[in-house]
């Protein structure tokens, strides 16, 4: 990975996510479902003794709900307006033990060892080279804490399909890595996986694409792909219609890893 085409992205995300900052909250699918929240808040384990690192925290949903159970809670993203956001929520949920900055995730701006767990959702398919990412999580977490990451995880045979269809909704998106290929990153960086769940993300299609911002002439394509999957799953969402809406489930995967060193 060159230092230019990082940065190139991260041009990429601040545009996409900037546009998706100034959504309602209800106008974003997914990622506020309480429900996948809860099932990471309990699968990480986290214990009110956590100090807690929520790495590209967005508008600080997962952060938030993690300081109801941790000692304190730190966010980092880089787009302003996603951290205004968090700051935001927040202030609107009374919480003290918070604090969400603007910063980068090559480097993380934190010493070494500063979390007993360092987390992210749904961030690693945007970034260029997850595994120096992930490396970044395990050196600003103390030796014996957790990393929890949570993303897309599409089947080995679906993956290119998901790729492509996720690149036309989502310009920010890189590549959604498998199963395997997540676990793989997590033994590079020298981290002992202790539990792996995985789930779907559920939400209706119309709704996901109102929040979404394709380029121009991307989204009738994408409703094409989605029509298709309908009888083939060859996006690997179980795309379905309830009625007149067509419905589809994000494959994903809780990671939960032990920093040993």
């Amino acid at each position: 990975m060159s230092i230019q085409s990082h940065r190139d992205q991260n041009q990429v995300i601040l545009n996409e996510f900037t546009q998706q900052a100034a959504l309602p909250e209800n106008c974003i699918p997914g990622l506020t479902n309480l429900s996948a929240i809860e099932l990471l808040i309990e699968t990480s384990g986290v214990t009110d003794e956590e100090s807690v690192l929520d790495v590209a925290c967005g508008a600080g949903y997962v952060a938030c709900a993690f300081a109801t159970r941790a000692r304190r809670v730190a966010g980092i993203d880089i787009t302003p307006a996603m951290i205004e956001r968090a700051r935001q929520l927040q202030t609107a949920r009374g919480l003290t033990n918070v604090s969400c900055l603007r910063g980068d995730v090559l480097p993380l701006p934190f010493q070494r060892g500063s979390f007993s767990m360092v987390m992210t959702r749904y961030s690693f398919h945007h970034f260029v080279d997850p595994l120096a990412v992930l490396r970044q999580m395990a050196l600003v977490c103390r030796p014996g804490g957790r990393v929890v990451v949570t993303d897309a995880a599409p089947s080995a045979e679906k993956q290119e399909a998901y790729n492509r269809m996720e690149k036309l909704r989502d310009p920010s998106h890189v590549r959604a890595l498998t199963s395997s290929e997540l676990l793989g990153l997590h033994a590079a960086a020298g981290l002992r996986v202790l539990r792996t769940v995985p789930y779907k993300l559920d939400m209706e299609l119309e709704s996901l694409l109102s929040a979404s911002f394709p380029n121009a002439g991307d989204a009738e394509r994408l409703r094409q792909s989605f029509e298709e999957s309908l009888v083939t799953d060859g996006l690997d969402l179980g795309t379905h219609r309830r009625g007149n809406e067509v419905y589809l489930g994000y494959p994903s995967l809780i990671i939960v890893s032990e920093h040993a060193d």
